[in-house]
């Protein structure tokens, strides 16, 4: 289960950080990541890291937002900097978690959590 938290309305220019904890049976976590999805938009990817660190951006937050995880916690954070009303979307976290040492892992998301930039 992946459990986010930190959206909510801002202004132009402001920031946010975004939290998203995994729980339950969990062996391992690959990849961590961010995306959203605007009103009427597909949804994209923001942001990911692997477990050893490995960050990937899309170049609209190039600069802007940066993600890092907490192992210990089973945590991954995005820090949104300098915030634009084109950042406005409900954010999905992701995650590729093995419950039990012999048995595949499988994509986890969270359930969303709505950032508003307004102008």
């Amino acid at each position: 289960q992946l459990v986010e938290s930190g959206g909510g309305l801002v202004q132009a220019g402001g920031s946010l950080r975004l939290s998203c904890a995994a729980s339950g049976s969990i062996y391992s976590i690959a990849g961590m990541g961010w995306y959203r999805q605007a009103p009427g938009k597909q949804r994209e990817l923001v942001a990911s890291i692997t477990s050893g660190g490995r960050t990937n951006y899309a170049d609209s937050v190039m600069g802007r937002f940066t993600i890092t995880r907490d192992n210990t916690k089973n945590t991954v954070y995005l820090q949104m900097n300098s915030l634009k009303p084109e950042d406005t979307a409900v954010y999905y976290c992701n995650a590729f978690i093995k419950e039990y040492r012999w048995i595949p892992g499988k994509d986890y998301w969270g359930q969303g959590t709505q950032v508003t930039v307004s102008s």
